[in-house]
């Protein structure tokens, strides 16, 4: 079987390309005048597949697969697609992560731009957004190349610290929390005269939100599913042939049914100072260097039948979070332990993640129903670029579910 080789941050490197932009291009687009790239949170390739007759429109538009990178949560890939780069260049490393503080370390929610948790203390003025992820934007060079940039999103999501720190180039808004307006401002971007470019990002939550709630092939999300197939089915009939359309998702999606409560085993906190990302993916913080060995025993003996357990120096060893070597600011967001969720389990903390651990569905680990996710062009011009397997590139996809 072939192996991914592209990823979500391909995409916008190969826009720019496609705008005449000096860069490489993976992703081999067909030139136009406009171009906008909708994103449909949890649309998972694996979902598509197994529901062609529910999305007919969808998947019959699929050039390609992408992986959406490790973890495949919604900070780290809305990072990696705007910025181009793998969590270990951007350093949004999974749906919360240490950083520092006064105290030694404090929980971050990249998400949210919250401390502590998804609902706590706003983080944007003492962990600017800027500063916390410094790089320039491919929408930024977008914008310096003279395309006009352009947002169809809930109007929230404009000023999120996450905005501003991974897409980070001003745009005109078009607001939209629903299919009709996500559709109404996407027409309204590719309707203007003359030869300037545009390029819109866009952005749909709701296939997401009802998979985690009801579970990723629940009749419910089924619905949603079939309500974006016949959205995209009007869409494409109606946009202009200047503008191409690009879909895709930030990951998918599996159901649980295997739940690990870490709160109610007292083993796994000893030398433990804090317990990050989600239920699919946890970074683990210890008291200090000398409890690596004893964590690792602990976690592995605990979890062997449902998780893979490793330290930090093997996880970037095997270049779980990119290819390219992290700074040390990078690398301290990074647990000493990281321990992935095998299979349909998920490592749940109902007491301090109530909302999150009462979910059906849930995403981040390597799993292909996680990882892999569609993209969807109104114009021909991609081409699937794959390799041998056991030989995939810096940027493939590896399903890494076994102790090595």
């Amino acid at each position: 079987m072939a192996v991914v080789r592209n990823t979500l941050a391909d995409i916008l490197p190969s826009v720019a390309a496609s705008f005449g932009m000096d860069t490489p291009g993976p992703l081999p687009l067909e030139p136009n005048r406009d171009v906008v790239l909708l994103l449909i949170d949890g649309l998972g390739a694996e979902l598509l597949a197994r529901h062609r007759d529910i999305a007919p429109t969808l998947a019959g538009r699929i050039s390609t697969t992408l992986t959406a990178g490790f973890p495949a949560t919604t900070a780290t890939s809305l990072a990696s697609l705007a910025l181009g780069a793998p969590c270990s260049a951007h350093g949004i490393i999974g749906y919360s992560f240490a950083v520092p503080d006064s105290a030694g370390v404090r929980l971050f929610n990249p998400l949210r731009w919250r401390f502590d948790s998804a609902t706590g203390e706003d983080a944007r003025e003492t962990f600017p957004p800027e500063t916390a992820q410094p790089g320039p934007s491919r929408l930024q060079d977008l914008a310096a190349h003279g395309v006009e940039v352009h947002y169809v999103v809930p109007e929230y999501q404009i000023r999120s610290g996450l905005t501003r720190a991974a897409f980070r180039a001003p745009g005109t808004l078009h607001p939209a929390t629903t299919l009709d307006e996500v559709r109404a401002g996407i027409l309204a971007v590719a309707d203007h005269p003359g030869t300037g470019s545009r390029f819109a990002y866009a952005y749909f939550p709701d296939l997401d939100s009802t998979g985690h709630l009801h579970g990723p092939e629940s009749p419910e999300a089924l619905a949603v599913l079939r309500d974006i197939d016949a959205f995209a089915a009007g869409l494409l009939t109606d946009l202009p042939d200047t503008c191409t359309l690009l879909m895709t998702g930030d990951h998918g999606m599996i159901q649980a049914d295997t739940f690990i409560d870490l709160d109610a085993r007292d083993r796994l906190h000893h030398g433990v100072r804090l317990v990050a990302g989600e239920a699919r993916v946890r970074h683990l913080y210890l008291d200090h260097p000398a409890a690596l060995p004893d964590v690792l025993d602990s976690w592995q003996g605990e979890l062997s039948e449902h998780a893979q357990v490793v330290s930090r120096e093997q996880a970037l060893d095997e270049h779980w979070f990119g290819p390219t070597p992290p700074g040390p600011v990078i690398t301290n967001r990074i647990g000493e332990v990281v321990v992935v969720a095998r299979d349909r389990c998920v490592l749940v903390r109902p007491e301090r993640e109530p909302l999150e651990s009462s979910m059906a569905g849930h995403h981040g680990a390597w799993d292909p129903d996680e990882q892999l996710v569609p993209l969807i062009t109104s114009h021909p011009g991609v081409e699937p670029q794959t390799t041998a397997p056991g030989n995939a590139g810096a940027s493939g996809f590896h399903r890494i579910d076994r102790d090595h």
